[in-house]
């Protein structure tokens, strides 16, 4: 395809930069990659041979403005690719995946653009930068040296070979995995077997089944947002345990695309890239770069909760038995049962019926209220856009704009789930804000699974998928409210166990009477919520939390045993899965909320590898900084909000975590608050 035909690489002439996505065809990437890599590698070159002694502005803000045709293209590609892949799509992606990792390698590891960097680094006490511009030295500094930039050349050149493969396997990796959740589930053809279900589980799973070209039945996909309802109201108990067991063998179910001998071979180059660095295992490695700085501080925090979780858990499963035995079973809890006697036990302690709830929490309406909680705290307004071009018609653009009405960015709201998107839930951006070059406005986009009502019918979202729609705004504000100069310290792009602070801490808003009685509004009739609704739901928060905290805790401390084995060469996952359970006292009811096969987190990509520990760390965060409104008395207090904005949503990676946390707070977080909300410690802890 010549340059001239290929719209990625053409000026973006639609509002606010936007990619011009109707114009957008898999062709065009990888010709696209490769105008724009040898562009990009033209201004790497250049900095690195300038003859002039290095300056912050010559090699540091350089370096951070350059290749922009570049990261323009990767950021659409990355997002359609997750979003809305193709067949074609995908090919592209396992073709450029190491390609891309290449590049990125081949600027980390060039000895002598880092010899300039390190040089700036090794006198950056005397430049007299501004806070900011030091930090981005820094940054940048231990980019080139965790990349491998000090080593000698053929331990350089072997990692570079190592991130290669590494790209390729985790995209192999995320493919088999959107395979399975594409393709795979239960297909009901009599209606008898949906016995249990409510009307808007038996209408996304109808849905489904139009998705896959069946008219005639409903599809129980292995999507959360279909799977999951069902196991909690399914009174078919056989086909129940048919969903589990397919939902749970994600990334194993067909020998042509098996997930274990992808993360086994994983997991044997990140071991040797850390010992490459210098270090015993990955672990040890890969928190170098984060907060907590060592597999203790992890292991702490999690040992912190493990014990009063398990506790919790036996008391849980005895009231679930309990309940069983009332219906007439004379089975033991298995678990896939566990959701099932859960929503009953619920419903009977604090009558609390998921059917009475579900009308309350519109889709349209939940997403409003994230608006105006938004607005309330940071003076956003959110205005449809329907003129603005869109990957899909499922997705709403939006331009985002400050209490001064100057537009400060451009949010996508993509919340439906489809066979040509990934799993799960995350924000990204299709371009991230800075200023160094002009104003560059972020244009974040949310990705949810929700399942999607039939035409005409509001998309109704269960509790867990308010949390979700909340927590990933979160992480939305966090790219649209960034206030920083330079590229690489924008938005989210902070320690991966602060990361989630933004995301974790606005879910908290969700649930806020206030903001329930003005936006829960039935369905049908436009009520508002009751108030004595509001207060069951608030006083059933932190049932079944033994349940998942143990699925979640087990789920981070497989990941820390895993990365911090310093001998993973051939293992074996599903018998180091088997062996590190048995050795944490896994409960028997109770599963991995993600097993190493579709462990996207772990193998999806490295960012969380040795890292599946931080949403709890950030959760410690989240709890003591929610305490601030408390204490403030107001959960939009302006003066508490004034601060987050400043310190933590606006900030970016300019400050020091710890710092920006302190410069927030007055002080260090406290565990206890997080606790508490688990209900671990207090009037609710197991005795």
């Amino acid at each position: 395809i010549e340059t001239a035909d290929n719209p990625l690489l053409q000026p973006w002439t639609a509002p606010f930069g936007l990619p011009p996505f109707e114009r957008i065809e898999p062709a065009h990437f990888v010709p696209a990659f490769d105008v724009a890599m040898r562009a990009h590698r033209a201004e790497i070159a250049a900095i690195a041979a300038n003859p002039d002694p290095p300056t912050f502005a010559n090699t540091i803000a350089a370096l951070d403005a350059s290749g922009r045709a570049y990261v323009r293209i990767a950021h659409a590609f990355r997002n359609l690719a997750a979003s809305a892949t193709s067949p074609e799509l995908q090919a592209a992606e396992r073709e450029l995946a190491p390609r891309i990792a290449a590049h990125a390698n081949a600027i980390l590891l060039d000895a002598a653009l880092f010899a300039r960097v390190d040089a700036l680094h090794g006198r950056r006490d005397a430049l007299g930068l501004a806070p900011e511009e030091r930090k981005l030295l820094e940054r940048l500094h231990l980019d080139f040296a965790y990349a491998g930039a000090r080593l000698a050349p053929e331990a350089r050149r072997r990692t570079g070979e190592i991130g290669e493969r590494l790209a390729l396997l985790t995209t192999t990796f995320r493919q088999n995995v959107l395979q399975d959740e594409a393709t795979q589930g239960v297909v009901i053809t009599d209606e008898r077997d949906l016995a249990g279900l409510p009307a808007s589980v038996r209408e996304a799973a109808r849905e489904a089944a139009r998705q896959h070209g069946r008219s005639d039945a409903w599809f129980i996909s292995l999507s959360r947002s279909i799977v999951a309802p069902f196991l909690t109201w399914s009174d078919r108990r056989d086909l129940r345990e048919r969903a589990f067991r397919l939902w749970t063998r994600r990334g194993e179910l067909d020998d042509a695309r098996d997930n274990r001998p992808v993360a086994r071979e994983i997991l044997k180059l990140r071991n040797e890239l850390a010992r490459l660095h210098g270090f015993s295992n990955y672990a040890d490695y890969a928190l170098t770069d984060r907060m907590a700085k060592t597999p203790a501080a992890v292991a702490g925090l999690l040992e912190r909760v493990w014990g009063p979780a398990t506790e919790k858990v036996r008391i849980e499963r005895d009231a679930l038995a309990a309940m069983a035995r009332s219906c007439g079973a004379t089975h033991a809890i298995e678990p896939w049962d566990w959701r099932y006697y859960a929503e009953k036990v619920r419903r009977t302690r604090y009558d609390l019926d998921d059917g009475e709830v579900k009308p309350y929490f519109v889709l349209d309406r939940m997403l409003e209220a994230a608006f105006d909680c938004a607005g309330r705290l940071f003076g956003l307004r959110f205005v449809r856009r329907p003129d603005l071009p869109v990957y899909h018609p499922d997705v709403r653009a939006y331009e985002v704009q400050g209490a001064d009405g100057r537009t400060v960015g451009v949010f996508l709201s993509d919340n439906f789930m489809r066979p040509t998107k990934r799993g799960g839930a995350w924000m990204s951006s299709f371009r991230d804000q800075s200023r160094a070059h002009g104003e560059s406005l972020p244009v974040i986009v949310n990705n949810n699974n929700f399942a999607k009502a039939p035409d005409g019918v509001p998309t109704l979202l269960s509790a867990d998928d308010v949390r979700t729609l909340f927590h990933e705004f979160g992480h939305g504000l966090h790219g649209l409210l960034s206030q920083v100069t330079y590229e690489r310290l924008s938005g989210t792009h902070v320690l991966r166990d602060f990361v989630e602070l933004p995301s974790q801490l606005f879910e908290h808003w969700a649930f806020d009477p206030g903001v329930l009685e003005r936006h829960a509004r039935h369905a049908d009739t436009g009520e508002p919520i009751p108030h004595d609704l509001v207060l069951r739901l608030r006083s059933a928060r932190r049932f079944n939390q033994g349940f998942e905290t143990v699925e979640y805790a087990a789920c981070a401390l497989l990941d820390m045993a895993l990365h911090a084995s310093e001998d993973p060469e051939g293992v074996d996952v599903a018998a180091f899965e088997a062996a590190e359970l048995a050795r944490i006292g896994m409960p028997r009811e109770i599963v991995l909320r993600h097993r190493l096969p579709h462990f996207d987190h772990l193998f999806g990509g490295n960012g969380y590898a040795a890292g599946y520990y931080v949403y709890l760390w950030a959760e410690v965060l989240d709890a003591d900084a929610w305490d601030a409104f408390a204490e403030a008395g107001d959960v939009f207090d302006p003066a508490v909000a004034q601060r987050l904005l400043r310190y933590v949503y606006s900030s970016g990676g300019t400050l020091d975590p710890a710092e920006a946390y302190r410069a927030f707070r007055g002080r260090d977080a406290a565990i206890e608050p997080m606790l508490a909300e688990r209900g671990l410690v207090g009037d609710e802890a197991p005795a």
